[in-house]
């Protein structure tokens, strides 16, 4: 029966009715239906969160399916967005389902933002990173960031009560050629499933006001181990003044660096009367392929 929905939740000693009527009323957005999105929503669906928003612009692909696991084959070719939607709400009924069918970009995202009490952060890219950190930070709002890569995940909150905001630990975007993504570099598909799960439990603690939120620390998983290291990190204080967004999220491109071939390599050493090291950078993985 639906009275008994949530009855593992409000048994608990530390949680109780009254936290789960905070569940019930919070507003919540999440910002990309993949990887870490889709655990986030199913979570928070099932707990009971009054509200949920997506952004999401994307179909789904064939590569989704090892790791997007709403989805199914049938779904191929389909908006994400729509699939989460009708999934969700089969799941329960009593959840406010909102769908922002677009990509968060700087000139929706202040307006998108404002209408919930917290964001979660399940992007895949640092451009819209920065862009949900300097929203929030301009609104007011707090948000649980998560990033996956290979077999690593890491989770935190930002911009809660009087704690850092993400540019207190990454002031400013990387190069674009510095950072693989998933993509290009390829993720163990249920990594995004433990992060996701943490980006969901860290979004109830803070909604209801539970202790132990990670502000102020990033919390680092590795899956080889299964080993979690805690890395505290301070608040810059002008980084809390931010009044209007950036005119541009785009990653900066690296400066070209000069190439030479391997032929030419050995002429350069062999005519060079100087002593020359030669340094070798590739990954084990790199120098196996090669």
């Amino acid at each position: 029966m639906k009275q008994n929905r949530y009855i593992r939740q409000t048994s608990l000693k530390n949680f109780g009715p009254e936290r789960q009527q905070e569940l019930k009323e919070a507003r919540v957005l999440v910002v990309g239906v993949g990887g870490l999105g889709i655990p986030v929503l199913q979570y928070l669906n099932a707990m009971g969160v009054g509200c949920l928003g997506m952004v999401e612009q994307d179909v789904v692909e064939w590569s989704n399916l090892q790791r997007q696991v709403l989805y199914s084959e049938s779904d191929v070719g389909k908006p994400k967005i729509q699939v989460a939607e009708e999934k969700l709400g089969e799941m329960n009924s009593e959840t406010e389902l909102i769908c922002h069918d677009t990509f968060l970009t700087r000139t929706n995202a202040l307006e998108i933002i404002a209408g919930y009490d917290l964001v979660v952060d399940a992007s895949d890219n640092f451009p819209t990173r920065y862009l949900v950190n300097d929203a929030c930070v301009i609104l007011n709002k707090p948000f649980v960031s998560g990033a996956i890569y290979g077999f690593e995940g890491q989770v935190s909150v930002f911009n809660y009560k009087e704690g850092p905001t993400y540019r207190c630990l990454f002031p400013s975007l990387p190069e674009k050629d510095n950072i693989p993504d998933c993509n290009t570099n390829g993720v163990l598909g249920v990594i995004p499933g433990i992060i996701g799960s943490f980006q969901a439990l860290e979004t109830v603690k803070v909604i209801t006001d539970m202790p132990g939120v990670l502000s102020g620390v990033l919390m680092l998983y590795n899956g080889f181990d299964q080993s979690i290291r805690k890395v505290k990190f301070p608040a810059v204080a002008k980084n809390k003044n931010r009044t209007h967004l950036e005119t541009n999220y785009e990653q900066p491109v690296c400066d070209s660096v000069p190439e030479v071939s391997f032929k030419r390599m050995l002429q350069e050493i062999s005519s060079d009367s100087r002593k020359v090291s030669l340094i070798d950078v590739r990954s084990t993985e790199e120098f196996r392929v090669n």
